[in-house]
Protein backbone atom coordinates (compact mmCIF):
# COMPACT_ATOMS: atom_id res chain seq x y z
CA UNK A 1 0.00 0.00 0.00
CA UNK A 2 1.50 3.44 -0.91
CA UNK A 3 0.96 6.33 1.41
CA UNK A 4 1.19 10.32 1.73
CA UNK A 5 3.59 11.61 4.09
CA UNK A 6 2.67 14.83 6.10
CA UNK A 7 4.03 17.92 5.18
CA UNK A 8 5.85 18.94 8.37
CA UNK A 9 4.26 21.68 10.12
CA UNK A 10 4.57 25.03 9.45
CA UNK A 11 4.82 27.82 12.03
CA UNK A 12 1.99 30.24 12.16
CA UNK A 13 2.68 33.85 12.07
CA UNK A 14 0.33 36.36 13.54
CA UNK A 15 0.69 39.98 13.27
CA UNK A 16 -0.95 42.77 15.39
CA UNK A 17 -1.20 46.02 14.15
CA UNK A 18 -1.88 48.37 17.32
CA UNK A 19 -1.10 51.47 19.05
CA UNK A 20 -0.63 51.78 22.76
CA UNK A 21 -2.88 54.47 22.94
CA UNK A 22 -5.70 52.57 21.80
CA UNK A 23 -7.90 51.31 24.94
CA UNK A 24 -9.18 48.52 22.39
CA UNK A 25 -5.77 47.27 21.59
CA UNK A 26 -5.03 46.40 25.14
CA UNK A 27 -8.55 44.71 25.37
CA UNK A 28 -7.90 42.71 22.20
CA UNK A 29 -4.33 41.81 23.42
CA UNK A 30 -5.77 40.12 26.35
CA UNK A 31 -8.54 38.25 24.91
CA UNK A 32 -6.07 37.32 22.22
CA UNK A 33 -3.84 35.81 24.55
CA UNK A 34 -6.65 33.72 25.99
CA UNK A 35 -7.30 31.89 22.65
CA UNK A 36 -3.94 31.71 22.30
CA UNK A 37 -3.07 29.96 25.72
CA UNK A 38 -6.01 27.36 24.71
CA UNK A 39 -4.65 26.59 21.09
CA UNK A 40 -3.04 23.31 21.12
CA UNK A 41 -0.29 24.28 18.81
CA UNK A 42 0.18 27.80 20.52
CA UNK A 43 3.89 27.06 20.44
CA UNK A 44 4.37 27.21 17.05
CA UNK A 45 2.39 30.73 16.98
CA UNK A 46 5.13 32.99 16.11
CA UNK A 47 3.95 36.72 17.27
CA UNK A 48 4.65 40.02 15.67
CA UNK A 49 3.52 43.50 17.34
CA UNK A 50 3.26 45.92 14.52
CA UNK A 51 3.14 50.06 14.92
CA UNK A 52 -0.09 51.76 14.45
CA UNK A 53 -0.09 55.66 15.12
CA UNK A 54 -4.22 56.33 16.41
CA UNK A 55 -2.88 60.24 15.91
CA UNK A 56 0.50 60.78 14.81
CA UNK A 57 -0.56 64.64 15.12
CA UNK A 58 -0.51 64.44 18.51
CA UNK A 59 2.54 66.57 19.54
CA UNK A 60 5.29 64.99 21.26
CA UNK A 61 6.09 66.13 24.33
CA UNK A 62 4.44 65.36 28.05
CA UNK A 63 0.97 64.84 27.97
CA UNK A 64 -2.01 66.20 28.76
CA UNK A 65 -5.82 64.57 30.14
CA UNK A 66 -7.14 62.11 27.63
CA UNK A 67 -10.65 63.23 28.29
CA UNK A 68 -9.89 66.99 27.60
CA UNK A 69 -7.80 66.10 24.25
CA UNK A 70 -10.94 63.70 23.36
CA UNK A 71 -13.26 65.89 23.87
CA UNK A 72 -11.63 69.14 22.24
CA UNK A 73 -10.90 66.83 19.10
CA UNK A 74 -13.75 65.09 18.43
CA UNK A 75 -15.90 68.38 19.68
CA UNK A 76 -17.89 66.02 22.11
CA UNK A 77 -18.93 67.42 25.22
CA UNK A 78 -17.04 66.44 28.66
CA UNK A 79 -19.92 64.30 29.72
CA UNK A 80 -20.49 62.41 26.77
CA UNK A 81 -16.50 61.40 26.51
CA UNK A 82 -17.15 60.68 30.47
CA UNK A 83 -20.14 57.93 29.80
CA UNK A 84 -17.92 56.77 26.50
CA UNK A 85 -14.58 55.79 29.29
CA UNK A 86 -17.01 54.66 31.61
CA UNK A 87 -17.84 51.81 28.86
CA UNK A 88 -14.56 50.89 27.68
CA UNK A 89 -13.61 50.98 31.77
CA UNK A 90 -16.32 48.28 31.99
CA UNK A 91 -15.76 46.00 29.18
CA UNK A 92 -11.47 46.05 30.27
CA UNK A 93 -12.70 45.04 33.91
CA UNK A 94 -14.00 42.04 32.20
CA UNK A 95 -10.99 41.52 30.99
CA UNK A 96 -8.78 42.14 34.59
CA UNK A 97 -7.66 45.69 33.87
CA UNK A 98 -8.13 48.29 35.45
CA UNK A 99 -8.55 51.74 33.09
CA UNK A 100 -8.35 54.82 34.70
CA UNK A 101 -9.46 57.25 32.32
CA UNK A 102 -9.23 60.24 34.87
CA UNK A 103 -5.59 59.84 35.41
CA UNK A 104 -4.69 58.91 31.51
CA UNK A 105 -2.90 61.19 29.34
CA UNK A 106 -2.94 61.84 25.29
CA UNK A 107 0.61 61.90 24.43
CA UNK A 108 2.45 60.71 20.75
CA UNK A 109 3.00 57.32 20.68
CA UNK A 110 5.70 57.25 18.16
CA UNK A 111 9.13 57.03 20.27
CA UNK A 112 6.83 54.45 22.44
CA UNK A 113 6.43 52.59 19.77
CA UNK A 114 10.53 52.57 18.42
CA UNK A 115 10.92 51.49 22.30
CA UNK A 116 9.00 48.05 21.18
CA UNK A 117 10.54 47.92 17.38
CA UNK A 118 13.95 48.15 20.38
CA UNK A 119 12.36 45.42 22.80
CA UNK A 120 11.78 43.07 19.52
CA UNK A 121 15.17 42.80 19.35
CA UNK A 122 15.53 41.44 22.56
CA UNK A 123 12.65 39.15 22.18
CA UNK A 124 11.33 41.58 24.70
CA UNK A 125 8.56 43.05 22.54
CA UNK A 126 5.19 41.41 24.24
CA UNK A 127 6.28 42.02 27.51
CA UNK A 128 7.60 45.84 27.02
CA UNK A 129 4.01 46.48 24.76
CA UNK A 130 1.72 45.33 28.10
CA UNK A 131 3.96 47.47 30.43
CA UNK A 132 3.15 50.33 28.10
CA UNK A 133 -0.38 49.76 28.15
CA UNK A 134 -0.64 49.30 31.71
CA UNK A 135 1.31 52.26 32.63
CA UNK A 136 -0.91 54.47 29.82
CA UNK A 137 -4.30 53.03 31.07
CA UNK A 138 -4.00 51.91 34.42
CA UNK A 139 -1.67 54.31 36.18
CA UNK A 140 -1.59 57.49 34.27
CA UNK A 141 2.04 57.22 33.41
CA UNK A 142 2.89 60.41 30.93
CA UNK A 143 4.89 58.24 27.90
CA UNK A 144 5.22 61.43 26.20
CA UNK A 145 8.33 61.82 28.77
CA UNK A 146 11.49 60.44 27.92
CA UNK A 147 12.47 59.29 31.09
CA UNK A 148 9.02 57.44 31.72
CA UNK A 149 9.38 55.16 28.88
CA UNK A 150 13.32 54.41 29.63
CA UNK A 151 12.03 53.76 33.23
CA UNK A 152 9.21 51.50 31.82
CA UNK A 153 11.18 49.64 29.91
CA UNK A 154 13.82 48.96 31.95
CA UNK A 155 11.58 47.44 34.55
CA UNK A 156 11.23 44.45 31.91
CA UNK A 157 14.72 44.00 31.15
CA UNK A 158 15.38 46.54 28.45
CA UNK A 159 18.98 48.03 29.19
CA UNK A 160 17.62 51.89 30.66
CA UNK A 161 20.98 52.95 28.80
CA UNK A 162 20.16 51.50 25.05
CA UNK A 163 16.74 53.19 25.21
CA UNK A 164 18.01 56.27 26.12
CA UNK A 165 20.25 56.14 22.78
CA UNK A 166 17.25 55.36 20.74
CA UNK A 167 15.16 58.00 22.37
CA UNK A 168 18.01 60.76 21.66
CA UNK A 169 18.13 59.30 17.71
CA UNK A 170 16.54 58.30 15.16
CA UNK A 171 16.73 54.64 15.59
CA UNK A 172 14.02 52.49 14.63
CA UNK A 173 12.01 55.60 13.66
CA UNK A 174 11.67 53.48 9.59
CA UNK A 175 10.57 50.37 11.87
CA UNK A 176 7.67 52.68 12.41
CA UNK A 177 7.30 53.72 9.40
CA UNK A 178 7.35 50.37 7.46
CA UNK A 179 4.76 49.17 9.55
CA UNK A 180 1.97 51.71 9.08
CA UNK A 181 3.45 51.73 5.31
CA UNK A 182 2.38 48.03 5.84
CA UNK A 183 -0.71 48.58 6.95
CA UNK A 184 -2.10 50.78 4.31
CA UNK A 185 -1.17 48.76 1.45
CA UNK A 186 -3.35 45.47 2.97
CA UNK A 187 -5.82 48.15 4.04
CA UNK A 188 -6.01 48.59 7.53
CA UNK A 189 -7.66 51.55 8.47
CA UNK A 190 -8.09 50.92 12.26
CA UNK A 191 -6.94 48.71 15.26
CA UNK A 192 -6.38 46.19 16.30
CA UNK A 193 -5.72 44.36 13.70
CA UNK A 194 -4.69 40.85 13.70
CA UNK A 195 -3.73 38.74 10.27
CA UNK A 196 -2.43 35.43 10.39
CA UNK A 197 -0.28 34.48 7.70
CA UNK A 198 -0.98 37.57 5.71
CA UNK A 199 -4.05 36.05 4.18
CA UNK A 200 -6.41 35.97 7.25
CA UNK A 201 -7.50 38.93 8.50
CA UNK A 202 -9.74 40.09 11.80
CA UNK A 203 -10.35 43.62 12.84
CA UNK A 204 -11.32 44.97 16.15
CA UNK A 205 -10.88 43.66 19.96
CA UNK A 206 -12.81 40.22 18.98
CA UNK A 207 -14.46 38.04 21.63
CA UNK A 208 -11.53 35.20 22.19
CA UNK A 209 -13.98 32.69 20.50
CA UNK A 210 -13.88 34.64 17.24
CA UNK A 211 -9.18 34.52 17.83
CA UNK A 212 -9.89 30.98 18.58
CA UNK A 213 -11.71 30.55 15.36
CA UNK A 214 -8.64 32.53 13.41
CA UNK A 215 -5.97 30.61 14.88
CA UNK A 216 -7.87 27.37 13.87
CA UNK A 217 -8.75 28.57 10.38
CA UNK A 218 -5.41 29.71 10.19
CA UNK A 219 -3.91 26.59 11.13
CA UNK A 220 -5.72 24.67 8.80
CA UNK A 221 -4.75 26.33 6.11
CA UNK A 222 -1.20 26.62 7.19
CA UNK A 223 -0.64 22.52 7.63
CA UNK A 224 -3.63 21.16 5.47
CA UNK A 225 -3.79 17.29 6.12
CA UNK A 226 -2.77 14.86 3.78
CA UNK A 227 -4.47 11.76 3.18
CA UNK A 228 -4.10 7.88 1.90
CA UNK A 229 -3.87 8.37 -1.74
CA UNK A 230 -5.13 4.47 -2.09
CA UNK A 231 -7.37 4.66 0.59
CA UNK A 232 -10.94 2.73 -0.16
CA UNK A 233 -13.33 5.51 -0.10
CA UNK A 234 -16.40 2.96 0.61
CA UNK A 235 -15.04 1.85 3.99
CA UNK A 236 -17.70 2.43 6.75
CA UNK A 237 -17.02 5.17 8.98
CA UNK A 238 -19.42 6.23 11.52
CA UNK A 239 -20.21 10.11 11.18
CA UNK A 240 -22.39 10.56 14.19
CA UNK A 241 -24.28 9.28 16.89
CA UNK A 242 -27.22 7.31 14.84
CA UNK A 243 -24.34 5.19 12.37
CA UNK A 244 -25.76 1.94 12.24
CA UNK A 245 -23.55 -1.11 13.20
Amino acid sequence: MTTTTLNQTRTLAVEIWSDIACPWCYIGKKRFETALADFPFRDQVEVTWRSFELSPETPAGPGRPEIDALAEMKGIPLPQVQRMFAQVTEVAAGEGLAYDFARTLAVNTFDGHRLVHLAARHGLADRVLEALYSAHFEHGADLGDDETLVRIVAEVGVGADEARAVLASTDHADDVRRDEAEARAIGVTGVPFFVVDRRIGVSGAQPAGVFTQLLEEGWKTANPLATLATADPSAEACVDDSCAI
